[in-house]
């Protein structure tokens, strides 16, 4: 039998190996980024234009896709860099009472659906993340932003699958799925740089208290 000091070596070789497998496995998801800066960069201007005209942008997603999708309305609702007016961005798994109404009355897989059904206005743009690219609720969700002209762009693991083939344009990171939900972040950032850009240059970022402050 071997002595607690051996089975603890053992346990912090097992746990080091582990760790050092996950961040190996980082570098494809940063390499499959790297390959779509353009679309990111692009998905950036436009939704800082679409927000500046007066649209809104809604996101979804289960899970850790969710706190990621309310990680990038928070970043336009508040700020990301410097001080700038405030955005419409709506995360809608985040209203409670509204969720857990749709979804014991009409079933999880309509979800997002019925709320993009009531906010969704044409002009609109609709994120929605998802590392399988196969959850119903947001199959759904997107379905019913077709019908109301609501851009769609999904943000997936690995292509192709049903989420990336219906959606209006979608990132696509080839990637394990915990390591795709990593880079998934990491394109938001991205995206939130690009928007910033897009503001400043057009000058018509900063007003109210913002304005006052600089």
């Amino acid at each position: 039998m071997s002595s607690p000091e051996a089975r603890r070596d053992e346990a912090v070789l097992g746990s080091r190996h582990a760790v050092r497998t996950h961040l190996e496995n980082v570098l494809p998801a940063l390499r499959s980024l790297e390959s779509q800066a353009d679309k990111l960069a692009g998905w950036g201007v436009e939704l800082a234009q679409r927000l500046l005209s007066g649209q809104k942008l809604l996101a979804a997603g289960n899970g850790g896709s969710a706190a990621e999708a309310q990680h990038l309305t928070a970043e336009l609702v508040g700020r990301f860099d410097g001080e700038r007016m405030p955005f419409s961005a709506i995360s809608l798994h985040a209203e409670s009472s509204a969720v857990t109404a749709i979804a014991n009355d009409y079933g999880y897989a309509e979800l997002f659906a019925r709320q993009v059904r009531a906010h969704g206005r044409s002009g609109d743009l609709l994120v929605l993340l998802s590392t399988s690219g196969q959850s119903p609720n947001l199959l759904r969700a997107a379905e019913a932003a077709a019908r109301l002209n609501v851009t769609t762009w999904a943000l997936t693991g690995p292509a192709p699958n049903p989420l990336a083939s219906c959606c209006d344009d979608a990132v696509a990171i080839d990637a394990i799925s915990a390591n795709a939900q990593e880079g998934h972040l990491i394109a938001l950032h991205a995206i939130c740089r690009a928007f910033e850009a897009e503001v400043a240059r057009r000058g018509q970022g900063v007003s109210g208290p913002e304005a006052d402050r600089e």
